[in-house]
């Protein structure tokens, strides 16, 4: 999940799910432990990684440099693999273990699994050959056929496989998954998730709660952390809470005798927004994740929930910090 975490891709946590189950299923893995691993480890690069949009948005927002900007967030990652090693992994080490995975032919088998991640890899990251097909300036656009590319490439090496394994040449199993009921849910999770979204930016009710919690009067500190918190909550992917909030929390920033510094409050407002993206029942990798394993949703979120207080106790420790250094 990590290894493809680095590429951006809706629903990315899907791309890992089978391989997470193919390695811990048969040493009697619960469908919550290995949802809650699957969907952690997913996202341990998107506090600073530049590919994501959430984080483009954020430094565009704070007008900083990315190395600065790097530099703030970067810890976040370190901070999230040692909670998801120490809640998720290390109690289920020995059991993990007991499996011997090892092997040529297992090894082969392995690099050719990963083939088709490599092709949409290959295609993600190299957008600009793609460039000439499509308008000046369609940059989502180029980003988008670059993975379409990427995907009915990759489907062909599954087709060749299959076809090999099978001896047919149309095989049944290459679509099977897609009219199944567990295919299905994802498919529709998808879908709702995405109208969701639309009806929830064409409402206006973001800005206008954001607003209204500012004139409450609760203290500009509270503010910086809850804003970016329940966009993360409402709309389940970090644009939302980066685009939503933090124009917001900058404006606090610049208050009259806030006391915020750049760096001290980015670390905050990013950390508590992401965690409250973790946790929103409509993000995206979260509702495919469960729905692949077939988890409980209240049993995943106690999975990942050491790891999320984790993160915020570091936001807030991190916060005190870079505030005491005037950063």
């Amino acid at each position: 999940p990590a290894v493809i975490g680095l590429f951006p891709m809706p629903g990315g946590a899907l791309f890992s799910a089978p391989f997470v189950k193919q390695a811990a299923d048969k040493n009697g893995s619960s469908p919550e432990w290995m949802s809650g691993v699957n969907y952690w480890f997913r996202h341990i690069w998107e506090y600073w990684w530049p590919m994501y949009p959430g984080v483009l948005v954020a430094m565009a927002i704070f007008e900083m440099d990315v190395r600065a900007f790097v530099a703030t967030q970067f810890i976040f990652t370190p901070v999230a693999v040692a909670a998801g090693y120490l809640f998720l992994i290390r109690p289920h080490v020995a059991r993990l273990m007991e499996h011997d995975a090892s092997g040529h032919e297992h090894s082969r088998r392995a690099w050719f699994v990963a083939l088709p991640l490599v092709t949409i890899a290959s295609l993600f990251l190299v957008p600009p050959l793609l460039k000439p097909l499509l308008p000046p300036g369609a940059q989502d656009a180029t980003r988008m056929l670059s993975l379409l590319v990427g995907l009915v490439l990759a489907m062909g090496v599954v087709y060749l496989d299959e076809a090999r394994e099978s001896g047919a040449v149309f095989p049944r199993t290459l679509f099977s998954s897609l009219l199944k009921w567990k295919g299905l849910t994802v498919l529709i999770s998808l879908g709702g998730v995405l109208v969701f979204k639309v009806m929830l930016d064409a409402s206006g009710l973001l800005p206008t709660a954001s607003q209204e919690l500012v004139q409450s009067g609760i203290p500009i500190v509270v503010a910086v952390a809850a804003l970016p918190f329940l966009a993360g909550l409402v709309t389940g992917i970090a644009v939302g809470f980066t685009g939503t909030a933090f124009p917001l929390v900058v404006g606090l920033m610049g208050a009259e005798g806030a006391e915020l510094t750049p760096m001290a409050t980015l670390v905050l407002a990013y950390g508590f927004g992401y965690m409250g993206m973790i946790l929103s029942p409509v993000h995206l990798c979260f509702l495919v994740t469960k729905d692949y394993f077939e988890a409980p949703m209240q049993r995943v979120y106690r999975q990942i929930a050491p790891c999320v207080l984790c993160v915020l106790v570091y936001c807030l420790v991190a916060h005190m910090v870079l505030s005491v250094f005037g950063v």
